[in-house]
């Protein structure tokens, strides 16, 4: 099935008050990271929506194999970089059966995250597929194409979180303990490398 990752790096890291995309940890800035455990997988396209810092982060993080994308209402909150970068994937290719939606800051991603999203949807056939964490469930999540026109809709801040509780008894969930852990603030980010 013909799948997408869509990276949400468009943020302005406002509790960071500098671009947290570009934070490193072990070597490598946060949404490389990302884009490397992406890039492990045979899903694509591999978009990365931008938005604030756009021009610093894409030329700390130019990968001939990933579509950046420049969402320029970023300010208009995490809806809108979804519904950006899905349209975005949609013009790489309109025949995308699934798009897995994932942010730049859970340092802990890894490919076989996103190839068990995809393993759970096949064999649950649910058509949200989301990871669950702190008695939470939240992304990476999986989409499948049903819906895309959900996903162009929405608004707001709270991103696709919405849609998983509305349609819960079309949601199935993996753990990814680790996904709890996003950076948001100088102290996340020094308890992190604090941890190493």
């Amino acid at each position: 099935m013909r799948t997408a990752i869509i990276i949400l790096a468009a943020g302005n890291s406002s509790r960071m008050g500098k671009p947290k995309q570009l934070l490193r940890f072990n070597g490598h800035a946060l949404l490389n990271i990302v884009i490397n455990e992406s890039l492990k997988t045979t899903f694509r396209p591999v978009v990365v929506v931008l938005g604030a810092y756009a021009a610093t982060i894409k030329e700390a993080s130019a990968y001939k194999d990933v579509t950046y994308t420049i969402n320029e209402d970023w300010e208009n909150g995490l809806s809108s970089s979804i519904s950006f970068g899905l349209n975005t994937a949609l013009t790489v290719d309109a025949d995308l059966e699934n798009a897995i939606i994932t942010v730049a800051d859970q340092v802990h991603i890894s490919s076989a995250i996103f190839e068990e999203l995809h393993r759970k949807q096949r064999l649950t056939k649910k058509n949200i597929v989301a990871c669950s964490y702190s008695q939470t469930t939240g992304t990476p999540a999986l989409f499948n194409k049903k819906y895309f026109d959900d996903l162009l809709a929405l608004s707001g801040e709270n991103g696709a979180k919405r849609l998983i509780k509305q349609y819960i008894d079309d949601t199935a969930t993996i753990p990814f303990e680790l996904g709890k852990v996003d950076i948001d603030t100088e102290t996340d980010y020094s308890n992190l490398i604090n941890q190493k």
